[in-house]
């Protein structure tokens, strides 16, 4: 039996992975490597990179970065969503293309093999770092290269993400965009970064905040404060219109759906509801996004139903312009929430 001390070691620096040629230098034969893969105590990721583990599971993103780069050199350095993912940016929903590895290698772009697509861009030595052992772009590149490659609401997604862990700053996005003049895809992009907003907590936040957009009724307020009777805190609403009296939670997948976290939203709505401006609150779920039509009319009656005196009839909502314009349409990194046949319904205040 080899003794596999010091590749182990290597591999453990290394996200799980070696290659053939460290595994050499660690001791090891070119034979003892083959009976290794043979007996699946490696797994090979790629051609003479190796995962040193039994792990039926996928391997992880970072080991799989990690094998593309060793067989590509110190050139290769990983971008758009790969570093988007890897910087742990939210917005980039599953769907075919999800799990490819973004490489950029100089002098070799445009080539796509299994799981992995290649990438001729420019990156300048500022704008590489390394991260847990792999070269990956600044967040900022990381926003640039990603929006060339995204549909509008996940590429708005992403930056409302990368604003809200604090990996940019607002003032920062102009010269982003403008640094994009000239890049293909960029002219599409280009109005995406207006829309990115600070305040964001959720993607499901960020794609409502858009549908209403798309209808002309953006909300006022993201985070809004909502204070009791003594002026304190008791809670903020994800988004809000505080001219009309309505505002609405995101009840997305992740954080809000732990118990813990739900107690606390749910008391933080009840908390909402029984304010002394009697706010009226909106729930929407991932499903929802199915039916923009839905969300907007639900805003617009919720404003109606405010505004209208007891005893008159509200007037009709305006046409909604929701449906998403054709500037999104999907390309290899979009994705779709599940499928939900049922519209929207306006939530009852929790107990």
């Amino acid at each position: 039996m080899p003794d596999l001390s010091h590749v182990q070691a290597l591999a453990d620096s290394q996200h799980g992975v070696v290659s053939r040629a460290q595994a050499v230098e660690c001791g090891l034969s070119a034979g003892q490597v083959d009976r290794l893969v043979r007996r699946r105590e490696w797994r090979r990721l790629r051609t003479g990179v190796y995962l040193v583990r039994r792990d039926p599971a996928p391997p992880a993103l970072a080991a799989r970065v990690m094998a593309a780069q060793l067989v590509h050199g110190p050139r290769a350095v990983a971008v758009g969503p790969t570093a988007a993912r890897l910087w742990r940016l939210q917005g980039l929903l599953r769907g075919p293309g999800y799990d490819h590895v973004h490489l950029t290698v100089p002098d070799r772009g445009g080539s796509v093999s299994t799981g992995l697509r290649l990438h001729g861009w420019n990156v300048e030595p500022g704008e590489v770092t390394l991260r847990k052992g792999i070269r990956l772009t600044t967040p900022a590149r990381t926003l640039r290269d990603t929006v060339l490659l995204a549909d509008r609401d996940s590429a708005v997604s992403v930056i409302d993400s990368a604003l809200s862990q604090g990996l940019v700053d607002p003032g920062d996005l102009p010269a982003l965009a403008a640094a994009n003049t000239g890049r293909v895809r960029a002219p599409r992009s280009r109005p995406w970064w207006e829309l990115a907003a600070f305040g964001a907590q959720s993607t499901l936040e960020t794609r409502l905040r858009l549908i209403c957009h798309d209808a002309g009724i953006p909300p006022e307020a993201l985070q809004y404060p909502v204070h009791d009777s003594t002026g304190t805190v008791v809670g903020h609403a994800d988004l809000a219109w505080p001219s009309w009296g309505v505002v609405a939670e995101a009840d997305g997948h992740g954080p809000h759906s732990l118990p813990g976290a739900l107690y606390t939203d749910r008391r933080r709505q009840n908390s909402i509801v029984t304010t002394p401006d009697h706010l009226t609150l909106l729930r929407f779920t991932w499903s929802d996004l199915h039916h923009p039509k839905e969300i907007v009319a639900m805003i617009l009656d919720a404003r109606n139903s405010r505004a209208t005196p007891a005893g008159t009839t509200p007037p009709a909502a305006a046409p909604s312009s929701a449906d998403p314009p054709p500037s999104q349409e999907a390309l290899p990194l979009g994705g779709s929430p599940v499928p939900h046949p049922q519209p929207p319904r306006r939530a009852q205040p929790p107990t």
